[in-house]
């Protein structure tokens, strides 16, 4: 091998060791704070008991509890309609808690609106353990639901998975006596 062809390679094993070098200490600087932000996050609110915070905002909203479990032969008055689609959300869609959209986009799953009709029965929550499985009761206890009720179905859970943000993210309503008066227009 030529002299410079040694140097060019020297010199490219010294830069691979150097951008090396900087992934590494710039991942061991980000990581703490992404690891602490998540975790911030799940201690925050965990999904099994979302249902009963979403049931004290918009107690309007039906409990859906009539089943019985396989194994008791009890009604499990624990498995809600809410419970129910919060884990679909989460576990068999796999969106977000966080965003609007994606609660938006679980209500069209319910309501035959999701994308090619996507409504996933056979890993529906709670199937395997109760005696029948409650996605077409769920199904149309949604349908029943007014536009009002859905939406405050969604806010309720956007607020509960992320109380900070949902605060924050709206605007402050603007007092009233720094508003200025505008007439209408006079018509011609």
């Amino acid at each position: 091998m030529t002299k410079k062809r040694m140097g060019l390679r020297r010199l490219s094993i010294s830069l691979m060791a150097l951008m090396s070098g900087l992934l590494i200490v710039t991942t061991l600087a980000v990581l703490p704070d992404v690891l602490t932000q998540t975790s911030a996050l799940a201690q925050r609110v965990r999904p099994e008991g979302v249902w009963q915070v979403v049931y004290e905002r918009v107690p309007s909203l039906p409990k859906e509890n009539q089943y019985v479990s396989k194994e008791t032969g009890k009604v499990e008055a624990e498995n809600t309609l809410v419970g129910r689609f919060v884990r679909y959300h989460l576990y068999v869609a796999g969106r977000s808690p966080l965003y609007r959209f994606d609660w938006k986009l679980t209500l069209a799953d319910y309501l035959g609106l999701g994308l090619n009709g996507a409504f996933d029965e056979t890993s529906y929550p709670s199937r395997a353990t109760l005696r029948t499985n409650p996605a077409d009761g769920d199904r149309a206890a949604i349908k029943q639901l007014n536009r009002s009720q859905r939406d405050a179905l969604v806010q309720a859970l956007v607020d509960t998975f992320s109380p900070a943000t949902s605060q924050s993210s709206r605007p402050a309503a603007a007092p009233s006596s720094r508003i200025p008066a505008i007439a209408p227009a006079p018509k011609p």
